[in-house]
């Protein structure tokens, strides 16, 4: 899959190992979730009225396009959520 995001300029931060629909990706330290969905080439979630996916909006917690869901049933922003170790994410576009 073709990253949605593409790191401009390199940092450094400590990675960071998530899940995201039981694959695994890395992040750096202080990305938010949408970043680190998006490095990875995933998309944030499928459309509510259709196949299509959706990689978020407006990228301040100002619209809902960018709710994702945890493997504990937890909801989110990813957008302004920070990447923790071991995160692991739904984005409904895998098995339903």
């Amino acid at each position: 899959m073709t990253a949605q995001f593409v790191r401009l300029k390199p940092r450094s931060g400590a990675v960071v190992n998530i899940t995201i629909d039981g694959r695994h990706a890395t992040a750096q330290a202080g990305d938010t979730l949408m970043t680190a969905m998006l490095l990875s080439g995933a998309v944030l979630r499928r459309f509510e009225f259709g196949e299509a996916t959706r990689a978020g909006f407006c990228l301040m917690s100002a619209c809902q396009d960018c709710w994702v869901t945890l493997d504990d049933g937890q909801r989110l922003r990813a957008c302004s959520t920070l990447v923790a170790e071991g995160m692991a994410v739904r984005t409904g576009t895998v098995d339903g």
